[in-house]
């Protein structure tokens, strides 16, 4: 029997622009139809249908991926023919449920059904991976024809392999339900029809408007918000984390969306671009939500293809590629990625100027309340002349007269900063389209310097001026040699933030300092920000020290250079001048050689001494370096950094104020044997016993480890037998490390074997110390740190001693079990570190120092070892620095005959070593 035809009522929607003409709904329909003609089995007629449909579906993908390809940085006509393409495939489902399958044979007032899009979907903007999300609306009761259709209708669905998100409600339903659930409600506001029964998707709107919305307009912006405040505090918090969610993300699409709803809840809106009539947004504003809207579409398009599924994070192996898609190429001085992630910040910071502009319509016309915050301190303060309380924030009382003196630009900041008051946006909207009136004049007159200088340091927390005036423009206005590295991404996992938030950190940290809010923790740095340095110095190196960065040049010299010029044009003197090139390009310098370098060597010591100089130089180093690695990110500094870098200080300072004879190692040797003899005495050693231990040791070993160490090793070589392995392991606190001493005879390679140990437990070795005895002992000693870069727990300590006694003894083959152990991270694929050995015979009187710098991984630091062991290399203490996803280790050696590698070829040989290790490891790992 020929089922008849769809009641006038019943229809699609329009076509959306970008429609695959495959799926125009004046042909699509007839062509399945005559596909399905002479079927009459429904398994039969679901099959054809899909089958028809799924070939259909994937040629029309093609073609829209094909078009994506020839404007990869702008995909809102890709969104919108993917919505397009599945209101095509809705429609020819519904039509064959409600035709072919589930015909009606009357037209009773309750059998009727409209196929709605909700949510995204329902905005028309869908990526390739997206959810389909319907809503199934009926006039009243849901019917048995009804329910009938909709399972039909999701089986097929199903079997295109399409994720479908669906309901099933009566109009009653909607409003009901609306009322009590903000994320129904809120993927209501974006409901549209596809298809079936129009008056019926038209009463629902009518009923929502009049009978929901317009009476909850406060209730709704207010949830919004809230929810866009979690969501932000989920994602991380900031705006410039380096592995943003496009969706969820701080600046990301979530938050154009969130804006769109509460705009067409208050205004009914249907495009952004209305809100410019209604007075919301400039054009120049609404352009840049439409290119931030269009960009952020792009990404999160190209990471759906990429994976093949719905992902939303673009986390760093995604980001190469998705750039590379995208179009942009490395150059000289920096990767297509770092390119492509400075635009994405750059829009997302533009999202953020737009959320703030809106909230201020919002606030003016009494729809959301003035954050309390604002409120309080309006009782308060005084407000200087020209600057008035609207709603709890700082604005300008009249703006011609503002823009008549450039410098009201820095005062609207610097009365911020005082009265602690924030900044209406509208006042932000005001400087950010006068940016052209802060010109060359302005940036030598005197009084502005005096007033930005001012709010690096009258307030006590310049942090929250600089980042304002930094997503404002008027920061690289005012200092044109900070724009290039705005929003400037370092593609490394070592950097959490952009240069510029990483500069912007690194001020907030030296803030904190002289706020003594860290008086416990950075004692030392806070003393010397106690004892009358020079503040604007400090605070004017700290903020330019990243400068030169994304150059092909070395970024601590053109900084510097950059920074001598900007110090100049401030006005500071000669001396001012000098120093803050000075830090600027030795910025590196106090980290490199505590982290690199091993500290207890004279040598190390009097070079970095002859570079600082003096002791006001070398003050400011030191607080510039712990507010360098401060600022990196969460969880980069610990009191291992802190340790090292105390020590270095202390010890440059003794030289710098004794003179540097101070360091003389024979001085040094009766130092340290005084103090372990008083050690063991107190520990009741006789005479005799102390006189055997301090006979033990070589020179070198005396200078170079902790009396406390040396104590530890007295102890285990107290009557050892020749084959006793004896260890201690216990937390030392101080250092964030667990200290790991063992005593047992010596023989060729057991200093690797024990890194291939440790490092089987997890363990990361950041300091190690071997040294041999005079009767044939290796005492060896490393500090190691857990994945979170604490010490050991105490329950892990004894696994963590059977393993080492399992590898020592040789019943675990360190080498055979990193096989499965080894591999690198995904994320961290594609970091490119290449691998530089260098070998210095200048850093140290005895020994040649050999530097790996290399990708990290595993099972480094075990083939470094035993390839040198192997090659008869005497390690005699080794420093390791990990950054992120790339590590530099370095080797105190000497050959087989004490002496260091003088021999060039010797040189070149065991480096083809080393770098055969490193690629075999790695090739290991990627296995």
């Amino acid at each position: 029997m020929a089922a008849s035809p769809p009641e006038p009522t019943v229809q699609s929607a329009p076509a959306l622009p970008g429609a695959h003409e495959l799926f125009d709904p004046y042909s699509i329909l007839a062509t399945l139809d005559r596909r399905l003609e002479g079927l009459d089995d429904p398994r039969d007629i679901r099959a054809a249908t899909v089958a028809f449909l799924s070939t259909a579906r994937q040629d029309a993908m093609a073609d829209v991926e094909a078009g994506f390809a020839s404007h990869p940085r702008a995909a809102r006509e890709t969104v919108r023919a993917i919505a397009a393409l599945t209101d095509g495939i809705v429609t020819a489902v519904h039509h064959v449920a409600t035709v072919k399958l589930h015909p009606q044979h009357s037209a009773a007032d309750g059998e009727k059904l409209a196929v709605l899009a909700v949510g995204g979907y329902g905005r028309a903007e869908m990526a390739p991976a997206s959810d389909v999300d319907l809503l199934f609306l009926t006039p009243w009761k849901i019917t048995p024809w009804a329910e009938s259709v909709v399972e039909s209708m999701l089986y097929m669905m199903w079997d295109l392999k399409l994720k479908i998100g669906h309901s099933i409600r009566t109009v009653d339903d909607c409003l009901r339900l609306g009322e009590g659930d903000m994320t129904i409600r809120t993927s209501l506001v974006e409901h549209r029809l596809v298809t079936g029964h129009a008056p019926l998707a038209q009463e629902l709107r009518d009923r929502l408007w009049s009978e929901l919305f317009d009476r909850t307009v406060p209730e709704f912006i207010e949830a919004k918000l809230e929810e866009r405040s979690a969501r932000h505090q989920r994602q991380g918090g900031q705006r410039y984390v380096l592995e943003p969610n496009v969706k969820e993300g701080k600046g990301g699409l979530r938050d154009l969306q969130t804006l769109y709803w509460i705009a067409k809840y208050i205004h009914r809106v249907e495009r952004a671009v209305e809100l410019v009539d209604l007075g919301v947004f400039s054009r120049e504003e609404h352009l840049a939500f439409w290119q931030a809207e269009d960009f952020l579409w792009a990404v999160r398009c190209h990471l759906h293809l990429i994976a093949g599924r719905l992902v939303d994070a673009l986390t760093f192996d995604m980001q190469v590629e998705v750039a590379r898609r995208m179009g942009y190429a490395d150059s000289d001085a920096r990767r297509g990625v770092e390119y492509f992630m400075q635009d994405y910040f750059r829009h997302a910071t533009r999202v953020g100027e737009l959320t703030r502009v809106f909230l201020t319509e919002l606030e003016s016309r009494h729809v959301r309340s003035a954050p309390f915050f604002g409120r309080f301190f309006r009782r308060r303060r005084k407000l200087r002349d020209g600057f008035v309380d609207q709603h709890g924030r700082l604005g300008i009382r009249d703006e011609a007269v503002f823009l008549q003196d450039p410098l009201n630009i820095l005062r609207l900041f610097a009365e911020a900063l005082r009265t602690g008051i924030l900044i209406h946006p509208d006042a932000m909207r005001l400087v950010a389209a006068n940016l052209d009136l802060i010109d060359d004049r302005m940036r030598h007159d005197p009084e502005a310097i005096r007033i930005f200088m001012g709010l690096l340091l009258k307030h006590g927390n310049p942090e929250r001026s600089l980042r304002r005036m930094n997503e404002l423009g008027v920061l690289a206005a005012f200092i044109p040699e900070f724009q290039p590295v705005v929003a400037m991404m370092q593609f490394n996992v070592y950097h959490h933030y952009t240069v510029d938030e990483h500069s912007i950190q690194c001020v907030a940290a030296l803030a904190e300092i002289e706020r003594g809010e860290h008086s416990d923790d950075l004692p030392l740095s806070h003393g010397i920000m106690g004892s009358g340095i020079n503040r604007r110095v400090l605070y004017l190196a700290t903020l330019l020290h990243d400068i030169g960065k994304g150059r092909p040049e070395d970024h601590s010299i053109l900084g510097a250079r950059i920074a001598r010029r900007i110090a100049t044009r401030f006005g500071f003197s000669q001396d001012d001048v000098e120093t803050v090139e000075w830090l600027v390009r030795n910025h590196l310098l106090m980290s490199d050689v505590a982290q690199k370098r091993d500290i207890s060597d004279p040598r190390t010591l009097r070079d970095f001494a002859k570079a600082v100089k003096t002791r006001k130089r070398l003050d400011l180093l030191l607080v510039l370096t712990v507010c360098d690695i401060r600022g990196v990110g969460p969880g980069v500094w610990n009191n291992w950094k802190a340790a090292l870098l105390r020590k270095l200080h202390q010890e440059t300072a003794a030289a710098l104020e004794n003179g540097l004879e101070e360091l003389n190692r024979d001085k040094r040797q009766n130092e340290a044997k005084r103090a372990l003899r008083h050690l063991l005495i107190a520990k009741g050693w006789d005479a005799k016993e102390i006189r055997a231990e301090l006979g033990r040791h070589y020179d070198s070993y005396w200078p170079s480890l902790p009396t406390e160490t040396q104590a530890v090793f007295a102890t285990l070589l107290h009557q050892i037998a020749a084959d006793d392995i004896r260890i201690d392991l216990r937390a030392d606190t101080d250092r964030d490390a667990t200290r790991a001493a063992f005593v047992l005879a010596d023989h060729p390679g057991i200093f690797s074997r024990l890194c291939g140990a440790l490092t089987l437990m997890g363990a990361n070795v950041v300091d190690a110390r071997t040294y041999t005895t005079r009767d044939g002992y290796a005492t060896a000693v490393f500090w190691i740190q857990d994945a979170e870069g604490r010490p050991f727990s105490e329950d892990r300590l004894p696994r963590l001693r059977q393993t080492i006694l399992r590898t020592l003894n040789g019943e675990i083959v360190a080498r055979e079990a990193f096989a499965s152990r080894d591999k690198p991270k995904k994320r961290n694929r594609e970091f490119r570190f290449p691998t530089h050995i260098t070998f210095d015979n200048e850093g140290s009187d005895i020994y040649t120092i050999i530097e790996v710098d290399t990708r990290d991984r595993p099972g480094l630091l075990y083939d470094l070892t035993r390839t040198m062991a192997a090659n008869h290399i005497q390690i005699v203490s080794a420093v390791i620095a990990t950054f992120g996803a790339q590590v530099v280790d370095s080797f105190y050696v000497k050959d087989m005959f004490g002496l260091k590698l003088h021999s060039d070829a010797r040189r070149e040989a065991l480096e083809k070593k080393l770098r055969a290790a490193i690629a075999d490891g790695a090739k290991r790992a990627e296995a």
